[in-house]
């Protein structure tokens, strides 16, 4: 199926453009993306619908201004929905389920990061599956230095736990350099040529199984929190599923015969 979402417009200060099998979910909120509840919002319906498409299989979040995301924007006001729930833990609640959205997007993902991403920043592109960056980037959590705590659980599922309480204790943030070294990063180039290295990753990507990117994401997060080998007892299952299915031999008969393979997924079995 394709999503009904919008590709002409950006709402929010989100866009959406589909450039063959690759979306990129774009940031545009001049001057430094500072992030809305109207952001959260419109990423949250993005992702979902990018997660039931059957035309597109990789995305990319990045920015349209000269940073990722300064984070929260905490000058917005916010009025609460319901007596039960204060401005504060409406814009939370969000908050939370754009980042889940993000996270179990059944798509591969890649964040783009260029300048700052702090804060909110910071925290979108942790719940990408591979972070690209700018020469220029810094990633940082200073809401320590605002009064306010938050990110840690995203980027304590990336790096040791000291490295986390240091940039979460100090509010400093990591160039992009440091980050590359800590595996914040997977990947580092020039302002004017990153886009298009993660541009070409997510074309690779978009060029393999459907179904298998879709359940290699899905047995990676189930496989993220468990032990070693409840953990490989899961992939297994994914294993399974995906060598029942027609692509599964067509992947093996098109390394045999030296072609690319023909995918039959979505008109042909698992969905």
């Amino acid at each position: 199926m394709t999503s009904p979402v919008d590709t002409s417009a950006t709402v929010h200060g989100v866009r959406l453009e589909i450039h063959g099998q690759v979306a990129e979910v774009v940031l545009d909120r001049a001057p430094v993306n500072a992030v809305t509840v109207g952001m959260y919002e419109r990423l949250t319906t993005v992702f979902r619908e990018l997660s039931a498409r059957t035309d597109v299989h990789a995305v990319i979040l990045r920015s349209a201004v000269r940073i990722f995301s300064a984070g929260a924007d905490i000058k917005q006001p916010v009025e609460a929905v319901s007596p039960s729930e204060s401005a504060a833990e409406f814009r939370q609640r969000m908050a939370r389920t754009a980042y889940e959205a993000i996270l179990d997007c059944t798509l591969p993902t890649i964040a783009v990061v260029n300048g700052a991403a702090v804060g909110a920043g910071a925290v979108l592109g942790a719940c990408c599956d591979i972070r690209y960056a700018a020469d220029d980037a810094r990633i940082g959590l200073p809401e320590i230095n605002a009064g306010r705590c938050g990110g840690g659980a995203h980027l304590m599922r990336l790096l040791p736990q000291g490295q986390v309480r240091l940039m979460y204790l100090t509010g400093d943030p990591v160039d992009a350099a440091e980050a590359y070294r800590i595996g914040l990063v997977q990947r580092v180039a020039a302002p004017d040529a990153i886009l298009t290295e993660a541009r070409e990753l997510a074309a690779r990507l978009a060029a393999k199984s459907p179904l298998g990117l879709r359940l290699a994401k899905q047995a990676l997060n189930e496989a993220e929190n468990l032990p070693v080998r409840p953990g490989y007892a899961a992939e297994q299952v994914y294993t399974l599923r995906l060598g029942a299915h027609p692509d599964a031999a067509e992947a093996a008969k098109a390394v045999l015969e030296k072609r690319e393979p023909v995918w039959s997924w979505p008109g042909v079995g698992e969905h």
